[in-house]
Formats: structure tokens, sequence, C-alpha cells
């Protein structure tokens, strides 16, 4: 970023006539729309598919091709969109290059990839829920209710590719899934050199025990993961982040097969008092803005903090090496946000129900009893978003553009199914029999009553 030039962030003064208004645009920046594309991909679109589609269309004409038409359709959309020319013999990852980026990657790198697993797979199965057995006694009957949880057979993968290496992605996703039992995961990844063919990612895979990788991306991929196609069975859950593309084929194929989510930027809310240290909040501001998209909101009640976080901003941006991409991510989607004090500012928190929330309070645990809504929340000032996205153990994947409200972050439980198991003996039935024959009679259901009377006769 030119030095000098300083991040336009809008201010919004809760006690102004037009603050409402205004929180309310921010709200709606933050909310996925799922129609905006740069006009280089507005053109790619029109390049591959011979018209101006929206990106839902394009999405419904992938998903419905690689239906039909089963690998061809990947093997073709990855040619178009991907540039990239792979057959049926190579576009799974081989045995022999997975071991071979394992053999190339650096020792500290894996080193760290097990710490990450260990730390996750530690959290995970903390969390893990457990079959329950419950036994009610009627005197002389016995009903025996049990809730068994299994774990799904076979999970795709989704791992981002495009602008960088994700290989805290996978650790994010896969071992949630492993914790669980999933006996089988297949990984997709765009045939780039930060996706399918990053050794790092590959070394990764190979390091926690994941073989199936496969070199696809985008919509195509989420449709190969959701009907299967040759050489690819289909799955039962699909996970793990993407563009807009893949988050709109995730929809576009629920129902089919379950996803985690339809995510969007990512988000950040950090709550300070006077307590905070200014570049501190300006880094955690930075570090989502750097997505690019990436929404960055502070929300304060010591206004004095709002010019000294720009003044930090400015100096941290003209540093780094992605400043200018979190630069323009910051006044595109950032916010400073002054509240009248700290009750008014976690309701506010609360209303945009974000991602990640960093409370930087004096007493961040006061501040974290007033608020419901987040995907993750980071406690006290050094706790930075940063330990959650690599190293904690939580899952990085989480729910954004506001559905934090009702939604939550990927976990190990979300790999397992569960099943209501009902076990009733013949003076148990009798004993429960009028409940039954009275709800059955109020309901029309004449057949759900004649079969606990003919049991009984």
């Amino acid at each position: 970023m030119p030095a000098g030039n300083s991040v336009q962030i809008p201010t919004i003064r809760l006690a102004d006539a037009d603050a409402e208004a205004l929180f309310e645009q921010l709200r709606d920046k933050l909310s996925p729309k799922g129609n905006v594309v740069s006009a280089a991909g507005r053109q790619r679109t029109i390049d591959t598919f011979g018209e101006p589609l929206t990106p839902q269309q394009v999405v419904a004409r992938i998903c419905g091709d690689v239906a039909e038409k089963g690998l061809a359709a990947v093997l073709d959309y990855g040619a178009k969109l991907d540039g990239k020319q792979l057959t049926a013999e190579t576009i799974r990852v081989s045995a022999a290059e997975l071991d071979e980026a394992h053999a190339a990657a650096d020792d500290a790198f894996l080193e760290t990839v097990r710490r990450v697993r260990d730390n996750v797979a530690e959290f995970q199965n903390a969390i893990l829920n457990r079959d329950v057995q419950l036994v009610r006694d009627l005197s002389p009957g016995r009903v025996e209710l049990r809730q068994r949880y299994l774990p799904l057979k076979r999970v795709g993968i989704c791992i981002p590719g495009g602008a960088a290496a994700y290989p805290s992605s996978l650790l994010m996703t896969a071992v949630p899934a492993q914790t669980a039992g999933v006996s089988e995961i297949a990984v997709v990844a765009p045939p780039t050199e930060f996706g399918s063919y990053n050794v790092s990612l590959l070394a990764a895979c190979r390091e926690i025990g994941v073989t199936e990788v496969y070199r696809m991306g985008g919509a195509q991929a989420v449709a190969a993961l959701a009907y299967g196609v040759e050489g690819l069975p289909r799955v039962d859950k699909i996970v793990g982040p993407g563009n807009l593309f893949v988050a709109l084929a995730k929809r576009h194929v629920f129902g089919d097969v379950d996803i985690d989510s339809i995510a969007g930027p990512s988000e950040v809310i950090v709550l300070a008092d006077e307590s905070a240290n200014p570049a501190y909040v300006a880094s955690d501001l930075i570090s989502q803005a750097e997505h690019s998209p990436g929404s960055s909101v502070l929300i304060t009640w010591h206004e004095p903090l709002i010019a000294a976080v720009q003044k930090a901003l400015d100096e941290q941006l003209a540093q780094l090496s992605r400043g200018d991409l979190a630069h323009q991510a910051l006044e595109d989607y950032g916010a400073f946000i002054l509240a009248d004090n700290a009750q008014q500012a976690a309701e506010l928190t609360d209303r945009l129900a974000t991602e990640h929330l960093h409370i930087s309070t004096a007493d961040p645990e006061a501040m974290l009893a007033q608020v419901q809504n987040a995907g993750a929340i980071f406690l006290g000032h050094h706790t930075p978003v940063a330990m959650g996205d690599y190293v904690a153990g939580p899952s990085h994947v989480l729910p954004t553009g506001g559905t934090a409200r009702f939604a939550n972050g990927l976990c190990a439980n979300d790999f397992l199914k569960r099943s209501s198991i009902i076990s009733y003996d013949p003076a148990a039935l009798a004993a429960d029999a009028d409940d039954v024959r009275r709800l059955a009679d109020l309901e029309g259901l004449t057949g759900h009553r004649h079969s606990v009377d003919i049991r009984l006769q």
C-alpha cells in the first residue's frame, strides 16, 4: 500500500439520527447475496457458456451436466475453467505422489501438522456425542430408550486453492471427521499450485492418513462429490470452504447430500473497551480483511479507541505484503461503530451474529455473558483469531453472513448420525396403551390405535 494512503473506514455513531439506516446498510453488506462477481468472472462465464449467466445459473448448469455426463463433464469444466487438461487416470492424486510430497515436506511443517492434528482431535473427542440409555420402570412394565450415534460412512471435503494453500482447512475438517469415526474421506482441491499440486497440502493429507485426493475444484467438484462420477463414489456429506460458486453448488446439491453450511466471506467483530491495545485491535481487523473479501468491524463505547485504531491500521497496512488487499476490504466491508455503552455494544454484536467475535475488554467473561450470537468467540487481549484459525482445536469452519443467529461451527458431532431406539415389553405396552389410543382417536389415525389394540387382545 502506498505510504500516506490512509484507509477510509466509515464510523457509525449510534447516537446519530441516521445510525439505524447506516447499521442496516452494513448488515446488508455482510449478508451473502450470491450474485456479485468481478468483470473478469463475468467474461469467463460468457467464454464458457456463450451467454452472461448469473452465478446461480452457472452452478445449475454445471451441476446438471455433471449429474448427466459424469466424469466427462468434470474433466471438461476443469479444462475450461481451470485451464488444466486432466484425464481419468490423472484426476486422482496417486499414492506415489502423496508419498513424494510427504518426503519433500519440511520436517518442522510436518511437526506442526501433527501438533495441530492432536490439538483438534483432543478437543473434538472431548465434545463427541456418546450413546445414551434410559430405562423407564412402569411396574411391572419396562421401556428401554436409547440414542445411538454412528459415524457417516463417506464424507467429501473441499479445500480452496486459488490465492493460497490451506492445509489448515484440511486439518479443521478432516480431523473432526476422523475423530467421529468416518472411514472414507475424499478431498477435492482445484488443480493449481495452491491446490492439489501443492506439496504442503498433499504432505498434510499423507501425514494425517487422507489418501483419497482429487484434482478438481469449483461447482464441478461439489457436484462430483454429491452425485458420484466414474472413479469417485458419491459421499454422504460435503464440508469445507470455497468461493461463491462452491457455496452456491453446495446449496444446489443439498438434499441429495448433506452440507456443513453455505459460507460467505470471512468476518470478525472486535468488541473493545479502553483497556484494549489499539495495535492489537488493528491486527485483528487486518487478519480477516486480508482474506479479501473479508469483513472487519470494531464496536466500542470508548471513542478515543477509534482514532488510535485508525492510526495503527495505517501503520500496519503499509508494512504487510497483503496490505493492499486488506486495505480495499476494510474500505468495502469495514466499519467503526461507537456504542453508548457495553450493553448496547453487546446487543449490536448479537444483531450482526458474526463468524468471529474477539472480546478485547478488561473483563471479557462479563462481556461474554451478554452475547449469544457468534460462530467462535476469542477472549482477552492475548487471544487473536489466528489461534482459532490454526492451532487451538475447535474447527475454523464457522457460520457467516449473520447465520450465527441459528447455525453452529463445524465439529465432530456433525459427522455423526443419530437414531432413537425404543423397546417396550408387553406390560409396558399395556400401561401406555390408553394414551396412544386417546391421541390416535383425536387425530383420526385408526391404524395407529389398531396396531396397539391387536397386540393387547
